[in-house]
């Protein structure tokens, strides 16, 4: 069995799937289950307030960090490995007339190119399941979070003990699927960085839809422009099984999507 590439060359094929046009047709604005309605879920769960300093991690093409600096009012930097995603993030923010409270800057989960303690919440959607380090990716979050702020994340859960073959190439890796984790297993992740889960909640739903809208968008796609699919390297003979599978997954409870809010505590006194 091929073993997919790890470190560096992983998060490079991650990010040159995210900044794809073919995958912005598949996925939508948001690149991730719920779209803007989860993510306004999980921003109300940080308790923000006007002028709050924020991390948009993995932030793709802005859309998550344009939508709380717009509805929220929050100071919001945003940090993706794509350099092609941060130059449209930063123009989406210039149209949007969001330049002064919307900043991009092209860096590394796992190495954030932040000060200690300047958030007052971090946001991660969609993401964390596709970082090679999970816990030095926890580790960043925790040190760039002031104490008391808010950690909210949206991500694939997954039973790592049936996980259908389908699903564990790198294809299903950059789709958020292969590398997903047990929701139990990101909150120890979080906790062995310091941080505290404060509230859960599973959002299935929101997957099922997404792999309905991608199943949609690839047959268009397919019809109406199958160059396009090829050479973005979409493997349109296997691609069927694995939106099958991954709903057959999401059916039987092996995957699923959920929503975390964590904290960094304060120090006792």
């Amino acid at each position: 069995m091929t073993q997919p590439p790890a470190g560096d060359e992983l998060k490079a094929c991650c990010a040159a799937a995210y900044s794809s046009d073919v995958v912005a047709l598949l996925l939508g604005d948001s690149y991730h289950p719920g779209g803007t309605a989860l993510t306004r879920r999980l921003a109300d769960g940080l308790a923000l307030t006007p002028g709050a300093r924020v991390l948009d991690v993995a932030s793709g093409r802005g859309t998550t960090a344009l939508l709380l600096a717009g509805a929220y009012g929050a100071e919001v930097d945003g940090v993706d490995y794509s350099a092609a995603n941060t130059a449209l993030a930063q123009g989406a923010a210039q149209a949007a007339g969001l330049a002064d409270r919307a900043r991009f800057t092209t860096g590394d989960a796992e190495q954030l190119p932040y000060p200690d303690g300047v958030f007052k919440a971090v946001v991660c959607e969609c993401a964390l399941c596709t970082f090679p380090d999970k816990t030095q990716a926890a580790a960043e979050f925790a040190r760039v979070l002031k104490p008391g702020g808010r950690l909210g994340i949206t991500d694939v859960t997954i039973d790592a003990a049936r996980p259908p073959s389908e699903l564990t190439g790198l294809g299903a890796r950059i789709a958020c699927i292969a590398d997903a984790r047990p929701l139990d297993e990101y909150s120890e992740i979080l906790a062995a960085a310091g941080l505290r889960t404060l509230h859960t909640e599973h959002h299935d739903q929101a997957l099922l839809r997404m792999i309905d809208q991608i199943e949609a968008r690839l047959n268009l796609l397919r019809m109406t422009a199958p160059t396009r699919l090829t050479d973005a390297g979409v493997d349109l003979d296997s691609a069927p099984a694995v939106l099958a599978a991954a709903r057959t997954a999401v059916a039987d409870g092996a995957l699923g999507y959920a929503l975390l809010i964590g904290e960094k505590p304060r120090p006792t006194a």
